[in-house]
């Protein structure tokens, strides 16, 4: 809700000159290209600063800002001050009140918006009203680092409403995800792990119940954030996750996260040309999965472990591993299987299965497989129906159908407008690379291979 009392930003709009709302907007948006930003600006976001809805911009959009209005500062373009409008005084805020975790996503059809005011970012970080990691997660365009510091006085007692804060944003992290992958929710999601850990260092909580609660969702959320930075190509930052992760369910001696730890590192690493490491991070993960109760979670891991297998070239080993995947994944769903494995169904099995034939070089093999994992997944999540698609795309252009490659290929472009995944993007680059490569050309691919320079144009800096 905005304050009747809003003051338009008569500075702003003169800066505006004879341009349309539309056409500034668009002058923003190229100018966070130059400085490797990421704003989504729109007519309406320059309407609402005009109008003094928006007091203070995101840090974000401050760095564009300025970089356009070079000697600027926010107060010379009729902002107020950030602490004005961020402190607990303030009577006009930035965003309106933050939408229930099961409203729907905001409609496809044109174009979807992410900037500070968007329903995915907001959903991640309004979190359950608490004084600490919602008071550092808030700051949507990049809280400071002081944040989760003043939020997390020495003699605060940490207790449920705050664990629950930290259980809530891995939550919402993971089904944004599931919705639009992982670009666009990055750097955002930093910040809320940097406040759990605080919250951790603080080390006031009442309970011991309490205190394993916080150091599993922590560790969590590690690996939530950590599969951010690897889905969109920051595979170092990943790595770096991870190990956290890792380190704080040795700490605190929680079997289930350290499995989860070691399936992420496993995945990444085969992802980072590291298979060798694949295959021990996969089987450490095993050893301490044994005694939790979830034959899904083995399969899992099993997976985990054939994918490394066929990194280096163990055909059957990588046989051995997926039997065994299959057979503990026949064993059906259980009361020990963790939360964060929701992904984890059939289709899931067969892609995993579909990545193996692909790295051991059987196209035609990964294809079969690809098929049914297109077939048997949830729309639901939508990021998925890209992924599967993207790595279908690739094994028939290996495997010599140009045809089904370039329709399939057409279907994960369709949902590339909505899904943000620098590892999709490249699975699709690489089909398209050996499409183009073929001897004679692919005639009956053309329109994909179009379509996909088209896009990857758009979206280059040099793109509006």
């Amino acid at each position: 809700m905005v304050s009747t009392g809003a003051v338009p930003n008569l500075v702003f709009r003169q800066l505006r000159g004879q341009r349309s709302a539309g056409e500034f907007a668009a002058a923003v948006r190229r100018a966070a290209r130059e400085i490797g930003e990421q704003v989504a600006c729109d007519a309406r976001y320059i309407g609402r600063v005009e109008s003094g809805e928006i007091r203070c911009p995101n840090y974000a959009y401050e760095r564009v800002f300025l970089h356009m209005f070079p000697g600027a500062s926010l107060a010379d373009l009729g902002f107020s001050a950030r602490e004005t409008v961020r402190g607990r005084g303030a009577r006009v805020v930035s965003e309106p009140p933050p939408a229930p975790p099961s409203e729907p996503a905001a409609p496809h059809g044109g174009t979807h918006h992410t900037d500070e005011e968007s329903d995915v970012l907001r959903r991640v970080f309004m979190m359950s009203g608490t004084a600490t990691v919602a008071a550092a997660s808030l700051g949507l365009g990049g809280a400071p680092a002081s944040a989760a510091r003043i939020s997390l006085p020495a003699q605060r007692r940490v207790g449920e409403s705050e664990v629950d804060a930290v259980e809530q944003a891995v939550r919402r992290i993971r089904v944004l995800d599931d919705r639009h992958g992982a670009d666009g929710l990055y750097r955002q999601a930093a910040r809320p792990l940097k406040a759990a850990y605080e919250l951790l260092d603080a080390g006031t909580t009442t309970r011991r119940a309490t205190a394993d609660r916080l150091h599993a969702g922590a560790g969590e959320l590690a690996i939530s954030v950590g599969w951010l930075a690897h889905d969109s190509g920051r595979f170092d930052d990943a790595r770096s996750h991870y190990a956290e992760a890792l380190a704080t369910a040795r700490l605190a001696g929680d079997a289930g996260l350290e499995a989860h730890a070691f399936c992420n590192t496993s995945f990444l690493a085969r992802d980072s040309g590291r298979p060798r490491e694949a295959v021990r991070a996969a089987e450490a993960g095993q050893r301490a999965a044994r005694t939790l109760g979830s034959p899904r979670l083995l399969a899992l891991l099993a997976l985990r472990e054939a994918g490394g297998r066929a990194g280096l070239g163990d055909r059957t080993g990588c046989d051995r591993a997926i039997g065994r995947a299959r057979a503990a994944f026949e064993r059906g769903p259980a009361g020990g299987d963790p939360e964060w494995m929701s992904f984890f169904r059939e289709a899931e099995l067969e892609l995993l299965e579909a990545q193996c034939w692909s790295a051991l070089g059987d196209w035609s093999r990964a294809a079969r497989h690809g098929r049914r994992a297109v077939g048997l997944q949830d729309a639901h999540f939508t990021r998925n129906l890209a992924l599967y698609r993207a790595q279908l795309t690739g094994d028939l252009a290996r495997a010599g159908r140009v045809d089904e490659a370039a329709a399939t290929g057409h279907q994960v472009l369709d949902l590339l407008d909505r899904v943000q995944s620098s590892r999709i993007r490249g699975m699709v680059a690489g089909a398209v690379r050996v499409l183009e490569a073929r001897p004679g050309g692919v005639p009956g691919a053309a329109s994909f291979l179009t379509r996909h320079r088209e896009s990857t144009r758009a979206s280059s800096p040099s793109g509006v």
